[in-house]
């Protein structure tokens, strides 16, 4: 029997959850461009690739498989400038199927007060009107990165969203990306050569120190440690 309601199955016309699960299993050492093609496969233009462009690791690996995947940024207006040079340099390296999401308010100082609902009106809410009409969405993700992504599955079902959550790159450590951008001579976000490990709005973001966590500079002396898109 079905683990998802009938309703959702016909409507998403997606596996059970054990047959997600059988296939995250299957994925745990495939390589990433075998997961991104059979999600293409599966949910064609219905599955989008949301990137922060911090780096273009997952974008490379998409392009191989699937050059006309939908990818998302979400432009929160509060970016670096390198980061908004940046992904206007991938997208003509890759001529991508680009589609940039802005906030639904103006600028504002809530950094200063509120940090969770900044990151909501400005990242969460952006995302889900990017996810309206989706069947699945696809990450960078990584285990490696925080002990709340520790458990990230390589496919499962976001049942907060009601879709398919695909991360290809879940088991990759930093070193990995780091070598894959190396090998691929990929396109480097100018802040990582400036100690930013970790990339984010500039309210928010420090760099760190050499050998440190490369998140301990993503709303530091906070606490915080996820933005929500991933909660």
């Amino acid at each position: 029997m079905s683990a998802l309601p009938v309703a959702a199955e016909e409507a998403l016309d997606l596996p059970d959850l054990a047959e997600l699960a059988e296939v995250s299993r299957r994925f745990e050492t495939a390589p990433p461009t075998s997961v991104i093609a059979w999600a293409w496969e599966r949910f064609g233009p219905e599955v989008t690739l949301a990137s922060s462009f911090q780096d273009t690791v997952l974008i490379d690996l998409a392009m191989q498989v699937a050059p006309e995947i939908e990818i998302v940024f979400l432009d929160t207006q509060y970016h670096f400038a390198e980061t908004l040079w940046y992904v206007e340099e991938v997208r003509k390296r890759y001529d991508l199927n680009l589609n940039v999401v802005h906030p639904a308010i103006e600028p504002d100082n809530r950094w200063k007060t509120d940090i969770d609902t900044c990151c909501a009106a400005r990242k969460v809410g952006p995302l889900e009107r990017a996810l309206v009409g989706k069947n699945a969405w696809m990450t960078g993700l990584r285990r490696s990165e925080t002990p709340e992504r520790a458990k990230a599955q390589i496919v499962s079902f976001d049942l907060g969203r009601g879709m398919v959550k695909v991360n290809p790159i879940a088991t990759w450590t930093e070193d990995d990306v780091r070598s894959y951008e190396a090998d691929r001579d990929l396109l480097r976000h100018p802040l990582h050569d400036r100690g930013y490990g970790s990339i984010g709005c500039w309210p928010c973001t420090l760099p760190v120190a050499e050998g440190d966590d490369p998140r301990a500079g993503r709303w530091a002396g906070t606490g915080k440690l996820e933005c929500g898109l991933h909660q």
